[in-house]
């Protein structure tokens, strides 16, 4: 059983937390507005979550998700994250974001950004091509045929296996994009973002996508 900290508690956030519940581990979850607007999904999510503050779920889990709008990752504690695996679920939206220039030219990607406010954590990108609803309506036990797959991208292999571990017990295989600077093949309109996909459909997409 891992505690994992959720920071942002939208669809992406609320859908994660009921995984993690489902499988047995702890979830302390926060949003930007405070703890005490996420009664309802703590009441539905049961005993082994929690509302806290960014920095309280920092500091408690052992694994964090950040999942909250680009514009939000300066309101990111590093500090209580110096060493943590941080999954990074983000994606880029100039519609909802504005213009970020270094991502506009691609000379970054979104979970580098993050990384790079996180110095001391270890980023790895997951979670950021499925739709909210799927993460439960398309998850499968191991070893179903046509299992989905998801991608994981990052610099530390022990913190991808964790971000993998975690994958595979939600109910989705695992393909290993390589290092962080390669989450631009899983961003938005590549050929992977978005559709269910087999883990040796997901490795054509990810050598399909151009940029």
């Amino acid at each position: 059983m891992t505690t994992i900290g959720i920071i942002g508690a939208g669809n992406i956030g609320s859908q994660l937390a009921r995984l993690a519940v489902q499988h047995g581990h702890q979830v302390v979850i926060a949003n930007s507005r405070g703890p005490e607007t996420l009664a309802d999904l703590v009441a539905e999510l049961g005993d082994q979550a929690r509302a806290v503050t960014r920095d309280e779920a920092a500091a408690a889990g052992e694994v964090v998700v950040v999942t909250v709008p680009l514009a939000a990752i300066e309101t990111i504690p590093a500090e209580p994250l110096v060493g943590k695996v941080v999954i990074d679920t983000n994606n880029y939206y100039w519609e909802r974001d504005g213009h970020i220039a270094a991502l506009d030219d691609e000379s970054t990607t979104t979970a580098e950004l993050l990384q790079d406010h996180l110095p001391g954590a270890r980023v790895v990108k997951a979670f950021n091509h499925i739709g909210a609803a799927d993460l439960t309506g398309h998850a499968t036990p191991t070893g179903t045929p046509e299992r989905r797959a998801l991608v994981v991208a990052g610099d530390d292999a022990e913190a991808k296996q964790v971000a993998a571990d975690l994958i595979d017990e939600f109910g989705f295989d695992v393909v290993d994009a390589g290092p962080l600077a390669e989450g631009w093949r899983i961003q938005r309109d590549t050929p992977g973002y978005g559709p269910r996909l087999t883990a040796d459909q997901l490795r054509e997409a990810l050598s399909a996508a151009t940029r």
